[in-house]
């Protein structure tokens, strides 16, 4: 029966590991729930004795009935009974969750099917933990299961799993584990030891006593206190020599590892959300919610990106390590100057002012639109040279106003035709493609791009695929991704939301040779008022495309008027007629705006001498160096920080040193109630002059230290006598000691122990003189790691095993009815 307990709080225990993943408290008690009911089919099998087979089907069957009791009462019998009515009922909200977790990105709200599903689960845990443990009585198997339900937190969230959460998860398998070795070692007690004793045995025919054997059982409290301390020591290091370490910097699309960044909060690297799950999710939220508010200088909507998307590894798209060097903090005036853009277009200067909800939250990337030249806002937030993303690794975009300036090129369809398509210039990660990808997928760009006599042309016939002649429709309904998922995107189903539009048009891009990326962020929303206002229903995703000369462009694949992009807009420079620039037709992505007060052609006009001298030094190849921290200095900070946890008993030992040297100096010739300090001796007792219970308790440091530690039943006469002669101490230390060793029996046993001067003196003479009667490295180790604080630091751990030893006291016992007389 312990067992049975002790599998579903392991079981529970590590279910606490999944919080992270949900928005709200529901699922807590649902979890819950379940795993008292597989508790409870546990005992109620163990009561029977039934075999571990039929055990796990009675666990099936109670987590049925809590399962049917809990989310289909109203279809069952008697609330509890399982229907044919609550069965399809059961099968609904599993069909619902699903979609649900398809649908959200975590933390996921807890609806009805989500709720079920993560209560279904954490029964089904805890009803193997429990076959494992308590029925095949295989303990350390049962930490499979639990590692499993441990990884789904771990390879979803991007941020570590929280330390408190871990340290009970580890501590219910420990205690599992403990468990299981007591039932063990209790089975042998009765049979281990056999002592013989002189009494309770009756006399032979001859008169004689003989002494009989008593069966004693055996005592496993050594035992199980050692394995308390071999685990409760496994949790500490898995925690603290995690923490220690530094940190090595991931290149995957959850972490980022940011240059130079210098800052406090989360060091040098940041942790997004996944910015695909996180755009359908709010695409798919049941009510808008206001993302932010905008105003600028020529009153009209522009794309905010917030994300730039660069490397396809054949299912989805992903982010290179944004790079964040000192030069490029906002606060130092222009950002970098954007890649490819070299002044032939026409450029509009245009001003942005842009207030980011509070409601927002763990949002470290700033909503922009493209490209910013400058941003002024509070914080440290830095630019990639690459992207032009703005991120910041201490700050978070929650409640900011801040203003942009955007240099937007508006290029027309003939100098685009005329671009050449020199890909050396561009980074060859905008063309990686993976080796597997399905060659009708490659047979396809080629048919659709087919006669095109630029990239530009190339390019405009890929989007008007997707708009007009592919016959593509906007939904919410996707099969996920995958080549597969993809092929069938492009050729068979043709229905999908904005992701797949733009994942798909970069990729089909990219195979006909046009450097591509995939922005995210939001459309240019509604005008409110005075002011421009982004929902969550304006999360979009759209393609940009390299042309060298201007830079990147964004085109717009996703079909025109679909269901919550309807402020999604094709760009004017791929429309087969070029639209004057005073028209009044709607603005295009990241291209519109009014002109400069200087000529907007004219670079030198344009620019101030920070952005000449930027531009100087982004040649092709001379990036600004990266100033993240070298490893070397990363080991260096690791390594003082350990040699400094390793100090932390020398700096107590030396803090208690100093406090007693100075109440050594004090001179005491009557007792004082408010000065009382308790004397570090075997009686115990409690003395009234604390600069005498000072120099005891140094002295039994001392000893301890240097590997002298008085016995318990030595007095402190008989101390200083074994000392002298011991240690061959000459007239003065020995009067020294002698002199501590009085002053301690005067202050114990007599009624009036007189005047006691300082005996500061007294206590050095006397370190010294032990000092000397050991070797160089006991001095050294007295001092870098002292005994006697270790001593006080393991007594404290002793107290909380004692602790966990107390909870053991309580027994479950079986009540047997008693038969006969």
């Amino acid at each position: 029966m312990r067992l049975t307990i002790a599998s579903g709080v392991a079981a529970f225990a590590a279910a606490l590991l999944l919080y992270p993943l949900f928005d709200g408290g529901t699922w807590f008690w649902a979890a819950l729930g379940a795993v008292l009911a597989v508790v409870g089919a546990g005992l109620v099998s163990s009561r029977l004795s039934l075999p571990a087979w039929a055990a796990a089907l009675l666990g099936v069957a109670a987590t049925w009935i809590y399962l049917t009791a809990s989310f289909a009462a109203e279809e069952a019998w008697a609330i509890f009974v399982p229907t044919r009515g609550s069965v399809l009922e059961l099968g609904r909200l599993l069909g619902v969750g699903w979609a649900d977790i398809q649908r959200f990105a975590a933390p996921v709200p807890t609806t009805e099917g989500i709720t079920l599903l993560t209560a279904g689960g954490v029964a089904l845990i805890a009803i193997i933990v429990d076959l494992f443990a308590a029925r095949l009585r295989r303990a350390a198997l049962a930490g499979l299961p639990l590692l499993a339900l441990a990884t789904v937190p771990a390879t979803i969230l991007p941020d570590p799993i929280s330390w408190p959460a871990f340290i009970l998860a580890a501590l219910g398998f420990v205690g599992l584990l403990i468990a299981d070795g007591r039932e063990r070692v209790g089975h042998w007690g009765r049979a281990v030891l056999v002592r013989r004793t002189r009494i309770a045995a009756a006399p032979s025919a001859s008169g004689r006593r003989t002494s009989a054997p008593t069966p004693v059982s055996a005592d496993t409290s050594g035992l199980r206190l050692s394995g308390k301390r071999i685990g409760f020591a496994a949790i500490a290091l898995a925690v603290a020599v995690p923490a220690l370490l530094p940190a090595m910097e991931p290149v995957s699309f959850f972490q980022f590892g940011v240059g130079g960044s210098g800052t406090g909060g989360r060091g040098n690297s940041i942790s997004i959300p996944n910015p695909i799950a996180g755009l359908r999710g709010q695409l798919d939220l049941p009510e808008r919610r206001t993302v932010l508010t905008y105003t600028n200088n020529d009153d009209k909507p522009r794309y905010l990106r917030i994300y730039a998307l660069d490397t396809f590894d054949g299912q989805q798209f992903g982010m290179t390590q944004p790079k964040g060097s000192p030069e490029n903090r906002t606060d130092n005036g222009p950002l970098p100057a954007p890649p490819g853009l070299t002044g032939n277009p026409k450029i509009n200067d245009v001003r942005t002012n842009i207030q980011i909800s509070d409601e927002i939250t763990e949002l470290k990337f700033l909503p922009l639109p493209y490209p910013p030249r400058e941003v002024r806002v509070t914080g440290d937030w830095r630019a990639d040279v690459s992207s032009l993303m703005v991120f910041s690794t201490r700050d978070e975009a929650a409640g900011l106003d801040y203003e942009v300036g955007t240099s937007e090129p508006e290029p027309t369809s003939d100098l685009l035709e005329t671009l050449s398509g020199n890909r050396d210039a561009v980074d060859r990660r905008y063309l990686n493609l993976p080796d597997n990808l399905p060659p009708e997928i490659k047979e396809l760009a080629d048919r659709e791009t087919a006669g095109a006599t630029s990239d530009y042309e190339a390019a405009v016939k890929l989007q008007e695929f997707f708009t007009k002649t592919g016959g593509f429709t906007y939904t919410l309904r996707t099969q996920g991704h995958s080549n597969s998922a993809l092929l069938d995107f492009l050729v068979h189903s043709r229905a999908g939301y904005c992701e797949q539009f733009a994942m798909s048009m970069a990729v089909l891009a990219r195979l006909v040779g046009i450097p591509s990326r995939v922005a995210i962020g939001y459309t240019g929303g509604t005008k409110m008022g005075d002011r421009w206002e982004v929902t969550t229903n304006d999360s979009h995703s759209w393609p940009e495309l390299y042309f060298e000369g201007v830079g990147w462009l964004p085109f717009e694949p996703t079909p025109a008027g679909a269901l919550g992009q309807g402020s999604a807009r094709v760009p004017a420079y791929t429309q087969p007629a070029p639209r004057p620039t005073n028209s009044s037709a709607a603005p295009t992505p990241g291209a519109t705006g009014s002109s400069a007060a200087d000529d907007p052609r004219d670079p030198q006009a344009r620019q101030n001498p920070r952005e000449l001298d930027r531009e100087s030094q982004l040649i092709a190849g001379t990036l600004p160096p990266e100033e993240s921290t070298p490893l070397i200095a990363k080991l260096g900070i690791g390594a003082g920080a350990l040699l400094l946890i390793l100090l932390i008993p020398a700096g107590v030992r030396l803090i208690t040193r100093n406090r007693r040297v100075r109440t050594l100096g004090w001179k005491v010739s009557q007792p004082s109630d408010e000065l009382t300090a308790r004397i570090v001796s075997g009686e115990g007792a409690a003395g009234r002059h604390p600069s005498v219970a000072a120099a005891w308790a140094e002295l039994d440091d001392i000893l301890y230290d240097y590997g002298m530690a008085r016995q318990t039943s030595e007095t402190p006469r008989a101390l200083a006598r074994r000392l002298t002669q011991q240690y061959e101490f000459d007239a003065a230390s020995a009067e020294a000691v002698s002199a501590i060793a009085s002053a301690v029996e005067r202050v114990l046993f007599a009624r009036d122990p007189g005047r006691i001067g300082p005996m500061r003196k007294d206590l050095r003479t006397v370190r010294q003189a032990l000092a000397a009667t050991v070797s160089r490295g006991r001095r050294l180790r007295a001092v870098l790691l002292p005994p006697s604080t270790l001593r006080g630091l393991w007594g404290v751990g002793e107290r909380l095993l004692d602790g966990f030893d107390l909870l053991e006291t309580i027994k479950l016992r079986r009540t047997a009815t008693q038969k006969g007389s």
